[in-house]
């Protein structure tokens, strides 16, 4: 059956998870609430979410050096206590979200760190081609606003962190192992900054 906004709204309330994640457990669910919720527990979605506003000022500075030195990667993961800072599982979490970085290149952790004129100078521009594109195709022009919204989209995965396909498991996103590590670890996390530089770039750019 289709997935519904009320239901996916109202899966969000219920569960502080992010939109992609209530929309897969009700599609897996089949619509059906409480197995959906159940789903997202199982998975510690719901858990990690509750714990997003608890403060978290420790954490690690992680560097990173790829290619021999041909790209580097500073990235700044904060948690709760000192205690996780020093843990293992913490510190292998910062190192695979680093290997991220060097690896995908995003430009952003999340979407809403994309500034607004970027992303209304893009629409412009990618409404102007889906115009020219629709119409070398003899496809109708009411296609532009879900052709447009679809680039944006891909952009979007591209370049935001948490939205990437996880490199050592596309199947999850970097947000679903995010969340799985705050489920495990026990503790408020978060992706405080990074800087990626790669040799001979424009600096500029």
């Amino acid at each position: 059956m289709a997935v519904t906004t009320e239901q996916i709204k109202k899966l969000r309330e219920a569960t502080g998870a992010g939109i992609l994640d209530c929309r897969k457990a009700l599609e897996q669910a089949d619509g059906n609430f409480d197995k959906a919720l159940e789903f997202l527990r199982e998975k510690g979605l719901a858990t990690a979410a509750k714990r997003a506003d608890r403060q978290a000022s420790e954490g690690v500075v992680e560097l990173y050096s790829h290619g021999n030195g041909r790209v580097g990667v500073m990235v700044e993961i904060n948690c709760e206590t000192d205690f996780v800072a020093r843990s293992e599982a913490f510190r292998t979490f910062a190192h695979e979200i680093a290997l991220q970085i060097a690896a995908a290149a995003p430009k952003y952790i999340g979407e809403a760190d994309i500034p607004a004129e970027t992303m209304e100078a893009m629409a412009r521009e990618e409404r102007a081609v889906a115009k020219v594109r629709l119409q070398e195709e003899g496809r109708p022009e009411s296609m532009v606003d879900s052709e447009v919204e679809g680039r944006i989209e891909k952009y979007k995965d591209e370049a935001c962190l948490m939205r990437q396909p996880y490199i050592r498991d596309e199947a999850i996103t970097v947000e679903n192992l995010f969340m799985q590590n705050v489920a495990a670890i026990g503790e408020n996390m978060v992706i405080r900054r990074f800087a990626r530089w790669e040799l001979g770039e424009n600096s500029a750019s």
